[in-house]
Formats: structure tokens, C-alpha cells, sequence
């Protein structure tokens, strides 16, 4: 694959508008800032959309995990056959 043709098209359906001065955007910009967070354990992911739909908080999420936890801790019964 050709990536600089690739980038190029990129580039043409970029849709930042004009009066859009990333200078200004982007003066506060903290390289990082949230590397310190991550080291120490915190774990970003990417929910796809149906989740992120069912599971709109941060609260909500953990609340089910905890709920996978518990449930994968019950006892499974034994084969009655």
C-alpha cells in the first residue's frame, strides 16, 4: 500500500472546518497529561457502540463487571446425570 497516497486522501476528506485555528485549540494542550493515571493502573478501553449505549456511565459499567465477578464465582452444580 502506498501510504503517502493514503495520507493524502486523508487530507481531502478532512472535514476540520477553516475557522477552525488549531493554534488556539490547541494552546492548553497537556502532552501526557494523563500518562501519571495510567501507570498507576487505570485501564482505558473502547467500548463498541451497542455497549457504550447500554452502559452510558462509568458507574454503570464497573456496576456490571462487578456483577460478571460475583457470578463467576458461584458454584457451578454438578452434572445430575
Amino acid at each position: 500500500m502506498n501510504w503517502e497516497a493514503s495520507d493524502k486522501q486523508d487530507d481531502l476528506s478532512d472535514d476540520l472546518l477553516p475557522e477552525y485555528d488549531l493554534s488556539t485549540l490547541l494552546k492548553d494542550g497537556v502532552r501526557g497529561k494523563y500518562a501519571g493515571a495510567f501507570a498507576q493502573g487505570t485501564n482505558l478501553v473502547l467500548l463498541a457502540p451497542d455497549v457504550a449505549r447500554a452502559f452510558p456511565t462509568q458507574e454503570a459499567v464497573n456496576e456490571a463487571l462487578r456483577l460478571v465477578m460475583r457470578l463467576a464465582e458461584l458454584p457451578v452444580p454438578a452434572d445430575p446425570r
